[in-house]
């Protein structure tokens, strides 16, 4: 059944609607936005706690500044469905994140108020100083260009390169630090604490703001009391704060913290600064999950928490008749434990998705030996490699997609010098309805093209065990081993650990004509295909290469030697993966042989089910029967 928006919402189209509202009906239209995000995303899942703190940021932000002319960039989308629904997107708003639907993220080819696409995280101060310094250089000094960026998203340092940045720029950027401790799981690390701390920030706001009203509002005042009133602001600064305000060190005007629950005091401030010129930050408290009383008093669930009841708030538990074996990030959680016990030089390190990637079991278990380093994958791969330079084995647990903004690190830091990081490559492949922000669909061509890098896809929950425990024997230098989001088999944790070869795949089937050579977990739904032609009396082989990098040669000489038919299936660009492999193999070895590649096309794919997006990138079992058939007519 369609939610209908209450009748305040369903007025606004556009932001020029909103502000054609009067203030003192703002509070029930924050009221109505937030309940019709309440009942969209307790039927139609997203992220849920995040948005439900930022509704009347969103308001007040629209309704104080005019977009789309001035510039408004969301830090990770997540915050970002109040916005959505305001700018022309109720109507469809159901559709988040559905297939051929409205992104989950802002996204400049979906609207023209989406000013810069977002996904990952501490990127919005960048993108809009960028935006602000090209509105200088045109010489258009009336635009406006803010930021609302997570607390969480500050521990990234490129939230921090671009501030360094900002406060020597003079361009026109408000940043709004949007402050309810907790990104996916609770913050972390020194920031978080620095934050809780700025109340002395808003004494020295205060006092420095009445004194500059005292002697410099009024005309009769000179140039001379300002200047006092200048160097008074320092010495306040010392006196009061008794430390620099980090912010204000970086060149940015700070303003706050201030209630963002509060939007008719919001719009009135964000009215006042949008008076003031130059690189400004409004410290901002929300609280996310904020109006569903389960979301704010668990957030981590709530962040995307599927179906619930709209009333209650408790979880609609999807009713299964079997048992479903563990999820793969729920493998690697319990592994990890299993190996540190028994070896004590194994250690634990994900940038702030313990929850997410399962480390949060090893943090509960051994906290001396498990570590979340903020939103800061840069740092997370160097700091791993630190770890391993001193003989510890650090598993690395990072997101592909995620991985893919440390990638320098991975090469100078790691690989360079051959250290033993282990990189766990969690939601490795199409992810589903996170779209192409977060699909994991580069890791095996950009990690393959790297020297003294061993790649590996375990093909099930049982491989993925083995070849931990394989990473961690010996120190065989940087190790990566990637796995999708989701179940696959249930292993058998009575089953002792086996030792791996590297660079050794393995024949599951013998077969006729066709030999199928999979990457991963795809290859169960390789296996699937390939029983589908049995009615077909087509019988095709079907090896788990399971290492990428090094690829089993013995193994490709078996292929090459007697098969004249070959496909190659994995859940990864076309471009440089397994397919790649396979084909520098057999020219630099001068075999000749029909080779067809399944894989993600060389595009951007868009969000959907896994189930969709495999079918419409044909890496389904029936699409990768059909190609079979094709290939023997």
């Amino acid at each position: 059944m369609a939610v209908i928006p209450g009748k305040l919402l369903k007025q606004v189209t556009s932001p020029a609607d909103l502000r054609l509202m009067d203030e003192g009906q703002l509070e029930q239209l924050c009221a109505e936005l937030r309940r019709f995000i309440i009942e969209v995303i307790a039927t139609h899942p997203g992220h849920l706690g995040a948005s439900l703190g930022t509704v009347e940021l969103a308001v007040a932000i629209h309704y104080v500044f005019n977009t789309p002319y001035d510039k408004l960039i969301w830090d990770v989308g997540h915050q970002a469905y109040a916005h959505k629904i305001l700018t022309g997107r109720c109507d469809r708003f159901y559709t988040n994140r559905t297939y051929h639907g409205i992104s989950g993220f802002p996204k400049m080819s979906e609207s023209e108020y989406d000013a810069f696409g977002v996904g990952h995280s501490s990127t919005s101060i960048s993108a809009a100083l960028g935006m602000a310094v090209a509105a200088k250089l045109q010489g258009d000094s009336r635009r406006q260009h803010i930021a609302v960026i997570g607390d969480g998203s500050m521990t990234a340092g490129m939230a921090f390169e671009a501030m360094n940045h900002a406060g020597v720029a003079n361009a026109n950027l408000l940043i709004i630090l949007n402050d309810n401790g907790i990104a996916i799981d609770r913050n972390v690390g020194a920031l978080k604490d620095y934050l809780t701390n700025m109340v002395t920030s808003r004494t020295y706001n205060n006092v420095r703001n009445k004194i500059w009203q005292l002697l410099g509002g009024n005309s009769r005042y000179g140039q001379n009391t300002r200047a006092i009133v200048k160097q008074l602001g320092g010495a306040i600064k010392g006196t009061l704060l008794k430390r620099s305000n980090l912010f204000e060190a970086l060149g940015l005007r700070y303003f706050g913290p201030v209630d963002g629950h509060d939007v008719v005091r919001l719009t009135r401030l964000l009215r006042d600064l949008s008076r003031i010129p130059g690189p400004k930050l409004l410290h901002v408290i929300t609280k996310k999950g904020k109006g569903l009383e389960k979301a704010e008093l668990d957030p981590t669930t709530y962040h995307a928490p599927g179906a619930f009841d709209i009333v209650t708030g408790e979880l609609i538990e999807k009713k299964c008749t079997v048992a479903l074996p563990p999820k793969y990030q729920n493998v690697f959680g319990k592994t990890i434990i299993e190996l540190a016990k028994i070896n004590p030089r194994v250690v634990g390190i994900t940038p702030a998705m313990p929850s997410g990637c399962s480390l949060n079991m090893m943090m509960q278990v051994m906290p001396g030996r498990a570590f979340d380093v903020g939103i800061a994958e840069q740092h997370a791969v160097t700091f791993s490699a630190g770890l391993a330079a001193q003989g510890q084995i650090p598993f690395c647990n990072i997101y592909s997609s995620f991985m893919q903004r440390a990638y320098d690190q991975v090469i100078h830091d790691v690989a360079l010098q051959n250290l033993p990081v282990v990189f766990c490559l969690d939601r490795g492949g199409l992810v589903g309805e996170d779209g192409a922000t977060h699909h994991g669909v580069y890791d095996l061509a950009y990690f393959r093209s790297i020297p003294n890098m061993i790649v590996s896809a375990p093909m099930n929950e049982e491989e993925l065990r083995n070849l931990m425990f394989t990473a961690q024997y010996k120190a065989f230098g940087p190790f990566s081993i990637r796995y999708p989001r989701g179940r696959g088999v249930n292993p058998d944790w009575n089953t002792p650990f086996k030792l791996l070869e590297i660079g050794k795949g393995r024949k599951l089937k013998d077969g006729k004509a066709v030999a199928v050579l999979s990457i991963g977990h795809i290859g169960n739904i390789a296996a699937e295909a390939i029983e589908m032609l049995a009615v077909d009396l087509i019988y095709p082989a079907h090896y788990d290469m399971r290492f990428v990098k090094p690829i089993d040669g013995e193994l490709l000489h078996e292929v090459f030697r007697n098969y004249s038919i070959v496909l190659t299936v994995e859940d990864g660009t076309i471009i440089g993966g397994l397919g790649s492999a396979v084909l520098e193999f057999m020219a630099d070895n001068d075999y000749r042989a029909t080779v067809k590649r399944i894989g993600v096309p060389d595009r951007f794919v868009e969000q959907g089910t896994r189930g969709e997006l495999y079918h419409e990138c044909g890496m389904d079992a029936f699409s990768i029967a059909a190609a079979i058939r094709e290939l023997v007519k």
